[in-house]
């Protein structure tokens, strides 16, 4: 049985941002046992280089929803990067899901070949749509859900390894 475009991609983004909404759930939960104000956590980096919590969320959900629209080749859904508090980016994550929801598989299945274009910061890349996904959105949807949950420890949130692998 060989794996399809749509399986690799869509319950991927679903479980991975089903399990972001988990961590930051425990990390408001943590803000507001501890009474301290959130938007401490919101704004928390892990060095003075990288994205704060509220980033690493947008640009979780944008890898994932972007990289469906991409892979059945219709425009990505635009949202404001504008998330200042954690029920905004839990709305975020809610309107990502619903929106991956929508895609089917025969919108997606047998993009491997199709041509993806990107415009990054060092410029436009041009990718193949199993490249695409294999080797830019899973490993960049990982690497910002991953900092977010890294985020929310380093300011003493409890987490652990399940906390972000969520249940099958």
């Amino acid at each position: 049985m060989t794996l399809s475009m749509y399986q690799a991609a869509v319950p991927v983004f679903l479980r991975a941002l089903s399990n972001l909404q988990h961590v930051l759930r425990k990390g408001e939960a943590h803000a507001e046992a501890r009474k301290f104000d959130p938007a401490l956590l919101i704004q928390a980096r892990l060095t003075p280089d990288m994205l704060p919590l509220a980033r690493q969320v947008q640009i979780a959900t944008d890898m994932a929803k972007n990289g469906c629209a991409r892979l059945a080749g219709v425009e990505p859904l635009k949202f404001e990067d504008n998330e200042a508090n954690f029920a905004e980016l839990y709305a975020r994550i809610d309107r990502a899901i619903e929106y991956i929801k929508t895609f089917k598989p025969e919108q997606i299945d047998g993009s491997e070949t199709r041509t993806v274009t990107i415009k990054t910061r060092t410029g436009e890349q041009q990718f193949e749509g199993e490249g695409y996904l294999l080797h830019f959105v899973i490993p960049n949807l990982f690497f910002h859900t991953t900092t977010a949950y890294a985020i929310l420890r380093q300011g003493g949130v409890e987490l652990g390894k399940m906390d972000f692998i969520g249940k099958p």
